[in-house]
């Protein structure tokens, strides 16, 4: 099934760019204090340590965005598998036309390694769709390209001080770069569900799925604290820390499942206008939407293709590839409604024992393959259950990947926001155009996501790795 989803300028999480290229002060050297704790930097390893942890994790992105290039040909490296993505070489020299830019020129004050590809590469001056018709940097030159940025940043990595001001401290530049790597890995995993042929990705299956308890928890009324001010790699939109409350409410243990879903799809939903917005009912109509997208229906039963092998839908993982409209469709079919973006990170952090709130459901630590299924160690979400360490005190298990999990809140800023260190990365998408999704995926790694990290996008998206989970209020019956 193909969707119509339209084309649009890369304005999503995925595939930031910075613009401003002349800034003063480029260090950003303001000597404020920031604190580096939650970033799996041990302050009592000091700049060495620091410095360790960014080479470690600039290896550990580039190995995966090399295997992604590396999976295809050259033919499929320069075509466009769809137009809501760009080329796959796009991508690549993307990468190291974003690494030059903040840690050769930026942080390292070295001279440009190609500064008249700045404009080609730049995510807002060319939409998605018209990025096959530049000139752009074929696949041997760009493979070229990024390994020579990479040797520059390693030799500036070795000299930073790594202290300083914003850019410097904690590593905070490099750690964005990092992410911004293995944010557009993910993407060029996006695109590899969309290119048509033969399986070219393998990964083991995800574990097996487990108990759960009951299919919903009470979270209960109050305060939390929400955002953070403390984790060094935090972007500016997860900033700063503050209290936020909600009343009672409960949440679903899990994300929706492929058999949830489908219930709702054989019930006739996508044919009844009751359940949808009328937003969400005119995108239906004109995208003559009938289930999720890579769904197919073959007899009595469904069938999903997921990097090109076409199986019967596994009934107990969670729902993938929906967009919001369908997520608040279903939850209004089932009863209930999507979270608000408060919601889903009080479930995700709170712990009412303490009162605190953690960096993760499961505790402060980093993830691990016990915790949550990231890193693109599997190629579909796991069955509900199989990740019981990664549970939050209140019982709510996968918050923390498998799906990218709409909320029904628009992206704005916290009170108090401050843009750092550009506004393209979040404030220009502030406003009621984009939704807000939480907890990342199977294809996001460890170092780009978080319970604080804010992922947004189009509600008509469907190519991202998104499902939802549901939540509902509060009866005064079930509070006494």
């Amino acid at each position: 099934m193909t969707s119509t989803d339209h084309s649009r300028t890369d304005h999503s999480r995925t595939d930031h760019s910075r613009t401003d290229h002349n800034r003063t002060d480029r260090a950003g050297r303001d000597h404020s204090d920031h604190d580096s704790a939650g970033t799996g930097i041990d302050r009592d390893s000091g700049v060495e340590g620091i410095r360790d942890r960014v080479a470690t994790q600039l290896a550990r992105a580039r190995q995966r965005s090399v295997a992604l290039i590396d999976a295809v040909d050259d033919h499929d490296l320069v075509r466009q598998h769809s137009k809501l993505m760009s080329p796959l070489v796009w991508d690549l020299a993307h990468i190291g036309n974003q690494e030059e830019l903040w840690l050769v020129r930026d942080v390292g004050g070295r001279e440009p390694v190609r500064q008249d590809i700045d404009e080609l590469y730049d995510a807002f001056k060319h939409a998605r769709s018209a990025r096959p018709e530049l000139p752009l940097l074929g696949p041997a030159e760009a493979r070229r390209y990024v390994g020579e940025v990479r040797d520059k940043v390693f030799d500036v990595l070795e000299t930073s001080p790594l202290e300083g001001g914003r850019l410097l401290d904690g590593g905070f530049a490099f750690g964005m770069i990092v992410q911004h790597e293995q944010q557009h890995d993910e993407t060029m995993l996006a695109t590899h569900q969309l290119r048509v042929g033969p399986p070219v990705l393998d990964a083991s299956p995800p574990p097996r799925g487990g108990p759960v308890g009951p299919a919903e928890v009470l979270v209960p009324g109050g305060p939390f604290t929400m955002g953070t001010s403390t984790e060094a790699w935090a972007l500016d939109n997860e900033r700063p820390a503050h209290q936020a409350s909600t009343d009672p409410y409960f949440i679903d243990t899990t994300p929706v499942t492929n058999g949830a879903y489908a219930a709702f799809v054989d019930d006739g939903g996508y044919r009844d206008p009751r359940w949808w917005s009328d937003a969400g009912w005119a995108h239906v109509r004109k995208a003559s939407l009938v289930a999720p997208r890579f769904w197919v229906r073959e007899g009595d039963q469904w069938l999903r293709t997921a990097f090109g092998v076409t199986a019967p839908l596994e009934a107990d993982q969670p729902v993938v590839h929906v967009c919001f409209y369908e997520a608040e469709a279903y939850a209004k079919w089932a009863g209930k409604r999507l979270p608000t973006e408060v919601e889903w990170e009080k479930a995700a952090r709170f712990d009412p024992a303490s009162g605190r709130s953690r960096r993760y459901p499961w505790g402060d630590e980093e993830p691990t393959g016990a915790h949550a299924n990231l890193d693109q160690r599997h190629l579909s979400p796991a069955p509900v259950g199989a990740y019981p360490a990664g549970a939050s005190p209140l019982g709510v298990h996968q918050l923390i990947g498998d799906v990218w999990e709409w909320t029904s809140s628009d992206f704005r800023g916290y009170g108090g926001f401050e843009v750092f260190p550009y506004a393209e990365y979040s404030q220009v998408f502030f406003g009621p155009d984009y939704k807000v999704l939480r907890g990342g995926s199977f294809g996001t790694d460890r170092s780009a996501v978080r319970s604080t990290f804010r992922n947004w996008d189009y509600p008509i998206r469907r190519q991202i790795f998104a499902g939802f989970r549901c939540a509902r209020d509060a009866s005064p019956e079930e509070l006494a």
